[in-house]
């Protein structure tokens, strides 16, 4: 067994409405959507018009600079709307579904029978090659690429993330296969990263990787953090990453020739009546998932519905659609409500990270946090605050600062490289500024890219 990376620094946020471990098929739902905004540096162009009728698999999208980078659709249907925002860009291609499911073919070989192209060629075509994300950037990877290495994080510790052990204890064939194919793309290794403290998880036992087993706080978890900690990525090289569930269908899609993008969710939040795991189709409506589900405390409540975690997902309305890679669903409070002279209040029922308020003192505590984030943007503070909760050897502060100033030499140098958006989220709650750095971050790296391609 590997030696244990122990994690120090972070910050975990204990909130209430954690799923149970249970897990209930949902029926498919009447509307499927894809969302081209989910795919970092891709420009839509459609293959499809309002009622074309289509099958799981078959291409929707197509990039204008890459024709060979495709958006499939999820299920089988007819394309019943395309959205369209300012200047018509495309926002989503909804399919109404059928009922059937019934799904394009693509080949089957057995893998060792496979080329590394030939793989490639099958991911591209299904749309499962956006599974597949680069380092650095956090784009969708170039297939012309040659990666030093690849990375799947096994376990997840943003707030209230599922349990990848308990939803994949049925995939473990699949995540083999999924493994066996990823191996193929890289002359370097195949890593995975498991949580140390799950020792009997069906992750601990499956073979085609070398395992990395790490334990601490949140964002012990991330990919980015553990790649720091076992390889750091340096410039002029390039690394994969692929989501764990997302390595089983791409294991199913080999072994079966379907585009089966099943999987299973965490629904979670303080606001949800029954906390806990569902079996969908990605891209299903969020109302489909949560009908019945919310609850309010009292007449004319709000909530906030989030595709993703607290630190890192997005807002989305009951009319929405989950995320392209989106393994959670949290519902918490709208911060709407205002307390009057709330900081001088004790404030035994709020969280904080700097021990502010005497909640510090009920460690085991959960909390019902809501979205208000109490004050507004200010000068940035320097304190250690924000190197605390990033467990990688970088000043975030300082990199922020050389992106705000476009400074490209020192952006370099303080490590762009290596963070995209969820390494900082953890920097951006406790930030005492209000600074909305994640979103200043994807600018750097927005400037990087323009800057050096």
């Amino acid at each position: 067994m590997s030696n244990v990376i122990r994690i120090k620094k972070g910050l975990d946020i204990s909130l209430e409405g954690a799923a149970t471990e249970s897990i209930v098929q949902l029926p498919l739902a009447d509307k499927y959507a894809v969302k081209p905004d989910d795919f970092m540096g891709f420009t839509p162009k459609l293959l499809v018009k309002q009622g074309d009728v289509v099958t799981a698999g078959s291409p929707l999208l197509f990039d204008k600079y890459r024709p060979e980078w495709v958006v499939t659709s999820p299920v089988s249907g007819t394309v019943s709307l395309i959205n369209r925002g300012e200047k018509r860009k495309i926002l989503e291609v909804v399919v109404t579904t059928d009922g059937k499911n019934e799904f394009k073919e693509f080949p089957v070989k057995p893998i060792r029978d496979l080329s590394r192209e030939e793989i490639i060629e099958l991911l591209l075509g299904s749309g499962l090659w956006n599974f597949i994300i680069q380092r650095p950037y956090g784009i969708v990877a170039n297939p012309k690429d040659q990666p030093r290495s690849i990375f799947i994080s096994g376990f997840d510790t943003a707030p209230l993330a599922p349990d990848m052990n308990f939803i994949l204890k049925k995939e473990a064939d699949n995540i083999e296969a999924g493994l066996e194919a990823l191996a193929k793309l890289t002359s370097g290794s195949v890593n995975l990263s498991v949580n140390a403290e799950g020792e009997t998880g069906v992750l601990n036992k499956v073979k085609g990787a070398s395992v990395h087993r790490f334990e601490g706080p949140h964002p012990a978890g991330n990919v980015g953090v553990q790649i720091n900690h076992i390889a750091p990525i340096n410039k002029g090289e390039i690394v994969w990453t692929v989501d764990v569930q997302n390595l089983a269908i791409f294991g199913r899609f080999i072994k079966t020739g379907k585009v089966d993008m099943t999987k299973t969710i965490a629904v979670t939040g303080s606001q949800v009546e029954n906390p806990q795991y569902y079996t969908i189709i990605n891209g299903a409506s969020i109302g489909s998932i949560l009908k019945g589900k919310i609850k309010l405390q009292k007449q004319g409540d709000s909530v906030r519905i989030i595709s993703g975690n607290v630190l890192t997902g997005q807002k989305v309305e009951e009319n929405g659609f989950i995320g392209f890679y989106g393994n959670q669903i949290t519902v918490i409070p709208e911060g709407d409500k205002y307390e009057m002279l709330g900081w001088a209040a004790p404030r035994f029922n709020k969280f904080s990270a700097s021990r502010s308020y005497f909640s510090w003192l009920m460690p085991k505590k959960k909390y019902d946090l809501d979205t208000n984030i109490n004050g507004g943007e200010r000068a940035l503070v320097m304190s250690g605050i924000y190197d605390n909760c990033l467990p990688m050897d970088i000043y975030p502060i300082y990199l922020i600062k050389a992106i705000m100033a476009g400074d490209i030499e020192k952006m370099e140098n303080l490590g762009i490289y290596e963070v995209i958006e969820e390494d900082i989220a953890l920097c951006e709650f406790v930030d005492p500024s209000k600074t909305e750095m994640q979103a200043i971050l994807r600018d750097g790296i927005n400037a990087m890219i323009k800057e050096l391609n």
